[in-house]
């Protein structure tokens, strides 16, 4: 049965939709309420197309020690890891767009069974939808989580934009959940192929007549 026939199919998508978009969004205003020496507040009319608008300085949070993970905001004009700066509007119009299709991806193409698709599928949808609402309501999107912060390339070796962090971008909950969303897809078709490959592989073998 196709997944969009499946109640239990729809609980899941939702469901997941519903918690990984209600955390990514809590815990940007989490952070850009805590993080700094004080609340930092965002008015769209100074924060769109503006990618020289200002945070206030603060020393970020040292959040996972030795040097794993800091808090530390940023406001990204870009998509993934500050992709294609000062692009918001096609960004949206993208986001719009990558919406419809993995709707129809889920009702036209995932059984009422296929769940990994299904979370894989809501994942995409929360992480793209939360980042598209920064886009729209502050005009840029809030970022914090840094890893290994202070821990340099080998040998003097740089990335192509200078930096010589091992990981010099800021990304935000909605990144990792479009990161595992794709993961879980790509696991999820790689399981199926191996199931048609043994099921096809098992009716060469059954003996005829």
């Amino acid at each position: 049965m196709r997944a969009w026939r499946s109640a239990r199919a729809w609980a899941v998508l939702l469901a997941t939709f519903a918690l990984a978009l209600a955390l990514d969004l809590w815990t940007k205003d989490w952070a850009f309420r805590t993080v700094a020496d004080r609340p930092v507040t965002l008015r769209y009319e100074d924060v769109a197309g503006n990618p020289s608008y200002s945070l206030p300085w603060h020393a970020g949070v040292r959040a996972v020690p030795p040097d794993l993970l800091d808090f530390r905001l940023v406001l990204n004009h870009g998509a993934v890891f500050g992709i294609g700066q000062g692009r918001g509007a096609l960004f949206i119009a993208f986001t719009v767009l990558a919406v419809g299709t993995a709707l129809w991806v889920f009702g036209r193409h995932t059984s009422s069974r296929s769940h990994m698709s299904h979370v894989g599928l809501a994942l995409v949808l929360a992480g793209g939808i939360g980042n598209m609402v920064d886009r729209v309501s502050v005009g840029a999107v809030r970022d914090f989580l840094h890893l290994f912060p202070r821990r340099e390339l080998p040998f003097g070796l740089h990335w192509p934009g200078g930096s010589d962090e091992w990981f010099p971008w800021v990304f935000n909950v909605a990144d990792m959940e479009l990161i595992a969303g794709m993961c879980l897809l790509m696991l999820a078709v790689h399981l199926s192929d191996r199931r048609a490959a043994r099921a096809k592989a098992a009716e060469g073998a059954a003996p005829a007549g």
